[in-house]
């Protein structure tokens, strides 16, 4: 059992100090607070509304506080004498730390732009108001009103003449050295971690930004954004196992979505030239820190474009994001560098397997042998299929990036338009950041016979549960009344994220990921 330094249990000491103010006739857990001013507003309007007005009338600019060497106390008595003034603001934050010296209470609280200083005086607030504030705890959401000012080291503080309760915390907060580090129970307990660990917001503001810049960057573009189902009666878009549901009153079997592509390519034919979807898909797969079974996806398209489009649309998102979070190109994930500055690099999937294993990948003989020496399995699969075995194994985690991989083999690339003079080759890239997949485009096939003879082809010994083994005919018939030449894009938002966030784990910019049972 957790105990506080008297030996109480810290939970029931919590509930004896709500007990306490509610005999004071407060609520412990507070009402509406008008004109609050957010902590970050404060910072900046102290900047140039406190002022320091000498004893004749003249007002002096106030030092820069950034300087740590500052003594702001000899810098009045340097200026002075004076008095200083500020803005009267409304504050409300969680305490995250108190100091109680007797008749002077300071205690530090944070909102979701920053931190600030409250200063409670019993002279300055009142005997009621100080009593209350005898019974906050850390971890207590409380408001202050008083004046914006600093005290003698230069700290910008509240001055409290009115205090507020706005939630009484009834669990212990954790301490405030060791924190919330278990990283399961950080993910389970995210109200926690976002409440009390340093830095834990700041990666999902961050996500809102990048997300809320992708749709400025497609908006721009003249992309309209659209909402596609999220229970398909045939997978498709994707190669990946799906979650099964029922629906009850038609008495049918339904699957979560693996991908946005297909419907986003009937909206093309219909006529809407260029079409995005941010949202969330579902595959029923395996848990690791770069992969989550729901996760958020962009998919786009655009009409009379093809993959080269999608390449320098990726580009430009990409480099959109990091202006909008800021900290620059040259970025750092996981102890290595990143330079983001564009143009990202370009190389051909042939020339980088070459380049990784020394063998030319138009020599099957020799890509199987290598197979084998890889322990892959080889039989009965198509020379593609275990050439890109070995590009996963062997290519991937050398490619450093931001680099695009072009030029894939086409009999692993069903959804995709052939190069007009190579047509063992399809035109779709992979964008690669340290061996991680952040982007997959192509030119989209809109040729309607050829796609259905490459879905036949392509259904041919899979297993029934396989997301692959059903033919959309509904997207077939679909191409047959005209789908325009294009390029479409996918982009999993939560690896980028991870990435430009500089955070290890997929699970550490997802809210709430799937976890066990407690």
């Amino acid at each position: 059992m957790n105990q506080d330094s008297d030996g109480k249990d810290p939970r029931e000491a919590r509930r004896e100090k709500l007990r306490k103010i509610e005999e004071m006739g407060i609520d412990p857990f507070g009402c509406r607070f008008d004109d609050r001013s957010f902590i970050a507003d404060c910072r900046q309007r102290s900047e140039t509304e406190i002022k320091w007005t000498r004893q004749d009338g003249e007002e002096v600019p106030l030092p820069d506080f950034a300087d740590e060497n500052l003594d702001y106390r000899q810098w009045k008595a340097d200026n002075g004498p004076g008095a200083e003034s500020g803005p009267t603001v409304r504050v409300a934050g969680r305490i995250m730390l108190s100091r109680d010296t007797g008749k002077l209470i300071f205690a530090n609280i944070r909102d979701w732009t920053g931190d600030i200083q409250i200063f409670i005086g019993k002279k300055q607030v009142g005997e009621e108001n100080f009593a209350l504030a005898k019974l906050f705890d850390l971890g207590d959401l409380v408001g202050a009103e008083g004046r914006l000012g600093r005290t003698n080291t230069g700290e910008l503080t509240v001055f409290a003449e009115k205090l507020f309760l706005h939630s009484k915390m009834l669990e212990p907060a954790p301490d405030k050295h060791a924190g919330l580090t278990n990283p399961d129970l950080r993910q389970r307990m995210r109200y926690a971690d976002l409440a009390f660990n340093d830095g834990a917001m700041q990666a999902f503001l961050d996500r809102t930004k990048i997300v809320k810049s992708i749709r400025s960057t497609l908006d721009r573009d003249n992309f309209c954004e659209v909402e596609g189902p999220t229970l398909h009666v045939v997978p498709g878009g994707a190669a990946a196992r799906p979650f099964a549901t029922h629906h009850n009153a038609l008495d049918m079997p339904l699957t979560m979505r693996i991908a946005l592509e297909l419907h986003l390519k009937r909206l093309m034919v219909g006529g809407m030239e260029r079409v995005y979807e941010l949202g969330r898909v579902y595959r029923n797969e395996g848990i690791s820190p770069r992969h989550n079974p729901e996760f958020t996806m962009l998919e786009c398209y655009q009409a009379y474009g093809d993959y080269g489009t999608m390449m320098d649309l990726t580009e430009q998102l990409i480099v959109d994001a990091i202006d909008a979070i800021g900290g620059g190109y040259i970025r750092q994930f996981d102890g290595k560098t990143i330079d983001f500055t564009p143009p990202f690099q370009r190389a051909t999937y042939a020339d980088l397997f070459q380049k990784a294993t020394g063998i030319d990948a138009s020599d099957e003989a020799a890509v199987i042998e290598h197979a084998k020496k890889l322990n892959l399995e080889t039989e009965g699969k198509h020379p593609d299929v275990i050439r890109n075995e070995i590009f996963e194994e062997q290519v991937e985690d050398t490619l450093e990036g931001p680099i695009f991989v072009i030029d894939y083999p086409a009999s692993i690339c069903p959804l995709t338009k052939r190069k007009r003079d190579n047509p063992e080759i399809a035109e779709r890239f992979e964008l690669f950041v340290l061996g991680m997949e952040l982007a997959n485009a192509y030119t989209e096939l809109n040729d309607p016979d050829l796609q259905q003879q490459l879905f036949e082809t392509q259904l041919q010994g899979l297993e029934e549960e396989d997301s692959m083994a059903k033919m959309d005919h509904d997207f077939v018939r679909a191409l047959r009344y005209g789908m325009p030449p294009a390029g479409g894009l996918g982009v999993g938002i939560d690896r980028l994220v991870m990435i430009l966030a500089d955070k290890k784990s997929i699970r550490d910019i997802i809210l709430f990921p799937l976890l066990r049972p407690e």
